[in-house]
């Protein structure tokens, strides 16, 4: 398991990033993820390692049979700063412990809002997807006005704290979907790689598929590669 992975961050959208925070079982420890779990599948026989072949087999086994709960015995801890959009579709997965930046303790920055690329068009077969993009001339117009209505609603909050109304009360001028936050996000790899399965389909939503994609690439496939091996073969190209 790579050394450097803990603190390592990744950008994400236009302002956004993903950083892993920490890990169990620690990269500095002797025992990497993947061992960790065929470990806790030997318990059953007071066993241990038996070699890497025969510990890779028995991880593949384990996951193609749907024996995860020694997936469970490996947690990952992010810091992550998505929208609100983002986070409307994260926390549907109850399996992440999470704690989120509270609106009612620290104010909001000017820059604080997320600015997409594009414009996607409403999909005519699935009433919650999109599909295709609008041209650029459509996409800078609503750009444009995306970025003023900011302008106005930040300038409504920032008018608001001055007058002495509570940041409770004040962020009610800010536009809320848009609205970045950072979160402390926790999960074991059992319930992260069901996570990535829903999240990093293509019928996802592109704002919380970016992020799932760059935990998969940036953390996961690195921590556990036999288990990212497997996933992509038991998991992903299953379906």
């Amino acid at each position: 398991m790579p050394k450097n992975l803990i603190g390592k961050r990744v950008d994400v959208l236009d302002k956004g990033w993903i950083e892993l925070v920490d890990m169990m079982p620690h990269p500095d420890s002797d025992i990497s993820g993947d061992l960790a779990i065929v470990n806790a599948a030997r318990v059953s026989f007071l066993g241990e390692s038996k070699g890497p072949d025969r510990d890779k087999k028995l991880l593949f086994y384990l996951l193609r049979n749907q024996h995860t709960s020694p997936f469970e015995m490996v947690e990952f801890k992010f810091r992550v700063r998505a929208p609100l959009v983002t986070w409307w579709q994260w926390v549907r997965h109850r399996t992440w412990n999470m704690n989120a930046q509270s609106g009612r303790y620290t104010p909001f920055q000017e820059s604080d809002f997320y600015v997409p690329d594009v414009w996607r068009r409403q999909s005519k077969d699935n009433k919650q997807a999109s599909e295709g993009v609008l041209d650029d001339l459509e996409n800078n117009a609503l750009t444009g006005k995306l970025l003023a209505h900011y302008d106005q609603g930040y300038r409504l909050y920032s008018e608001a704290l001055d007058k002495g109304v509570s940041k409770e009360m004040a962020r009610l001028f800010l536009p809320g979907f848009s609205v970045y936050y950072t979160w402390v996000a926790k999960i074991d790899a059992h319930n992260l790689m069901r996570f990535l399965r829903l999240r990093m389909a293509r019928d996802a939503q592109y704002e919380i598929r970016v992020f799932a994609a760059a935990i998969h690439e940036h953390f996961f496939e690195p921590a556990l590669p036999w288990t990212a091996e497997a996933f992509v073969k038991y998991v992903l190209k299953a379906e």
